[in-house]
């Protein structure tokens, strides 16, 4: 259940937030936008739904929306 296609999007620090995620993969345009995929179920980390922008998400998490999926990478997991 591999997926090749992930990318890797790398942080500064040791956690992100959801929404903050999905602005800064360039996987929304904005917040409104974030707050509506993520309301709506179309979010999913770690391969299952989730309706909290402010989850809190960290090495190795994945993201997926609209069929592209990001990995979280950050300097201490490098």
């Amino acid at each position: 259940m591999s997926n090749p296609e992930i990318e890797e999007i790398p942080i500064r620090d040791d956690m992100i937030r959801l929404g903050q995620l999905l602005k800064l993969a360039s996987l929304v345009e904005d917040g409104v936008e974030a707050t509506e995929l993520i309301r709506n179920g179309l979010v999913q980390v770690n391969g299952e739904i989730d309706d909290r922008r402010g989850r809190q998400l960290h090495d190795g998490d994945t993201v997926t929306v609209n069929g592209r999926t990001v990995r979280i990478s950050t300097p201490a997991g490098s």
